[in-house]
């Protein structure tokens, strides 16, 4: 879907793609990795496990938003559409993905499990050869956990939670009468799987059909009409107060407990289930202004990613991270100080990144250790650094983001712990998110070391490390760690709005403060450059791509004949190759065993690049409602080989599609050698190491 609007900026009117039709056509290219048959089997049931956890993800955050927008518009049509015509087109791309997610499932995937001697039972009986097996479990382990809801009571205690899974059965009453009882599916207290061997075979079945099962032994001497499973998804948004106090991480626990008892926004259901069942539902959960969704008989399939299958060629190999070893005789900040580093996860171990904090908690001239920490690992061996830096008579600073979507809890309770051991913690004011991915370790003035600082385009988290592919530099530069010190004393002393802060940074691109100007006055010397006959062009590679602004500033430089190459995982609201507006532009989508998730920023600059790296996609949110850190790469090695990298990425006709000027993922291939780019990488980093 495309929007037209006009630009007040550049007297333009360039039409913009809807940025959630958008991210369904990312989420659309997730699910034809399910379908690819270069692609393992159980790799490939991992990402039908991924497109079911976006899209649940899709459900609490953002239709939250559509729908309170369509009820606060005064008018049917506001920023050029409306809203209920909005999710009107979004139903039916979903519902039309979900007929693929099934044909996936049963014309593919089965058939290849049963190949390889398992047998899911998906929507079938159980076999008769294995019911002493199911009846011993059920009676075993699945019956503590059943509760059962009589619907017909007059008062029902009972609400049903965010995306767990229910069933509602009918049982016969008499002629043309029924009643309704309400099971839950126990997933997150059993695994949502269980396998049964028989002979050569390997049968997996759904807990909900172990249940179902069952149902005859917990509705003894009574007639089974019929089951149905569905399950409601309910709004992930916390309303805090714009103040900050002390007090924030106990306010943000209170609203973490309710979070599941919000307002649903999806009904989910099995599209047998009869019409007065149905109303039913609707009638005594209050579902009217929820999304009601047609579904299979199973939900939660992200579940599907925890398939008891236990064989190896059923994944990728593994592949050993590239060690980035610190010569023998030194340590890491003497390195550092000596010429800049730079990690590429997963390709290269994240050991370098642990030892950078590891090292800072144990040497003994450091002195002060400042950090932000946005999505914290549950295990984090970074936070149990800090801990010890702590203990050990350091003064260390960390920033902690409470409002990390789905990770708040996990990062109250690493900040009470570190606030515990002596770290001084400081807290986002909650209408700004401190998104960027910094730290910096200062010296005793007897040391012969200056500061070192660490800029990360991913989160300092260890376990996402193994799988997101991000870049962290680690660098001694003085005028770039003079930035680094005004961003952490912005961030521990602001308590409002930061616009009354009046801070110059001269090297880093702070979102609020510099980022957009600065990237703005980047684009415009490329349109130079070009309209003086000098080399120029722009390549950027990000996450999501949505900020009006920054957009039509992109195609300003595409009207003045500038080329542009964009590499945009997820939302793209930029409309590529169109005549007299963005034929320049040029946009792919790279989706593979690793998620892409560095965002890279490079203009020609007449043949001497400008290459930028950080946290900051080109969001609305990440430009005006975050703290972000852009940083320069300086080092001309480091250059060439992000240069080179992001070629590999550029020649990609495996992995990569382009988006096409209608949002349609359209694949790449060509005659040429086939090029992987994260393969490609691998073997380019391992050839240098």
């Amino acid at each position: 879907m495309i929007l037209e609007t006009k630009s007040k900026e550049a007297g333009l009117k360039p039409n913009f793609f809807d940025r959630d039709v958008s991210w369904l056509s990312f989420n659309e290219r997730v699910l034809h990795e399910a379908a690819a048959a270069d692609v393992p089997l159980f790799e490939r049931i991992k990402f039908l496990s991924i497109y079911s956890s976006n899209l649940d993800e899709f459900y609490r955050v953002r239709i939250p938003s559509l729908m309170a927008l369509k009820k606060i518009s005064k008018s049917e049509a506001e920023n050029g559409f409306a809203y209920q015509h909005i999710l009107d087109k979004i139903q039916h791309i979903v519902d039309d993905q979900q007929h693929v997610f099934g044909t996936i499932i049963s014309e593919k995937i089965l058939p290849a499990l049963k190949k390889e001697k398992f047998h899911l039972l998906y929507n079938e009986l159980i076999p008769d050869s294995i019911h002493e097996e199911i009846t011993h479990y059920f009676f075993t382990e699945v019956l503590a956990f059943i509760q059962v809801v009589d619907m017909s009571a007059k008062e029902i205690d009972f609400f049903p939670e965010n995306n767990k899974l229910y069933k509602l059965v009918a049982i016969e009453e008499g002629a043309d009468l029924y009643k309704l009882f309400i099971l839950n599916i126990p997933s997150d207290d059993l695994p949502r799987f269980f396998s049964v061997k028989k002979g050569t075979k390997n049968y997996i079945l759904f807990l909900d059909d172990i249940i179902k099962f069952g149902l005859s032994l917990i509705f003894k001497d009574q007639k089974l009409l019929a089951d149905y499973n569905f399950k409601i998804t309910r709004d992930a948004a916390l309303e805090l107060d714009d103040e900050y106090d002390e007090a924030m991480a106990e306010k943000m626990e209170k609203k973490i407990a309710k979070r599941d008892y919000s307002f649903a926004t999806r009904f989910l259901f099995d599209y047998r289930m009869p019409p007065p069942f149905l109303q039913s539902l609707i009638d005594a959960f209050k579902l009217k202004d929820a999304t009601v969704v047609l579904g299979g008989c199973y939900h939660n399939l992200k579940d599907l990613a925890s398939l008891p299958l236990r064989k190896e060629s059923l994944s990728y190999p593994k592949i050993t991270p590239i060690s980035t070893a610190v010569p023998l005789g030194k340590n890491l900040f003497e390195v550092v100080a000596e010429k800049d580093m730079l990690f590429h996860v997963p390709y290269q171990s994240y050991d370098g990144v642990l030892r950078f904090f590891n090292e800072a908690s144990i040497n003994q001239d450091v002195e002060e250790v400042y950090v932000t920490l946005y999505r914290v690992a549950s295990d984090s061996k970074i936070a149990n650094a800090l801990i010890s830096a702590a203990k050990n008579g350091k003064k260390v600073t960390v920033v902690v983001e409470l409002k990390a979507r789905f990770d708040e809890a996990n990062n109250i309770k690493w900040s009470k712990q570190l606030k515990k051991a002596g770290v001084k913690i400081v807290y986002s004011i909650p209408s700004l998110k401190v998104h960027a991915k910094i730290a910096l370790v200062k010296f005793k003035k007897q040391s012969k070391l200056a500061p070192i600082g660490l800029f990360a385009t991913g989160n300092l988290n260890e376990n996402t490390a193994r799988f997101y592919t991000d870049h962290i530099l680690m660098t001694a530069h003085k005028e770039m760690l003079k930035d680094l010190e005004k961003a952490f004393h912005l961030l521990a002393t602001i308590k409002k709005n930061p616009k009354k802060y009046k801070i110059d940074f001269k090297h880093l691109l702070v979102a609020k403060f510099s980022l957009r100007e600065k990237f703005i006055a980047l684009i415009d010397n490329e349109i130079q450059n070009h309209k003086k006959g000098l080399s120029s062009g722009i390549t950027i590679k990000l996450n999501n791509l949505e900020e009006k602004s920054l957009i039509e500033k992109l195609y300003e430089a595409s009207k003045s004949g500038v080329k542009i190459q964009l590499i945009v995982r997820g939302i793209c609201c930029l409309v590529p190759g169109i005549p007299g507006m963005s034929e320049t532009i040029s946009v792919r989508r790279i989706v593979d065993r690793n998620l892409e998730h560095g965002r890279i920023f490079v203009f020609d600059n007449n043949g001497d690049p400008l290459i930028y790296m950080g946290s900051a996609d080109w969001m609305n949110r990440n430009i005006y409602n975050r703290i972000e850190v852009c940083f320069p790469i300086y080092d001309p090695n480091l250059k060439k080989e992000l240069l080179d990298i992001l070629d590999f990425q550029l020649e990609d006709n495996v992995k990569a599609v382009w988006i096409g000027s209608t949002l349609q993922n359209i694949p790449v291939r060509n005659d040429k050698t086939l090029v992987r780019s994260q393969e490609k990488i691998y073997e380019y980093l391992s050839e240098k190491a």
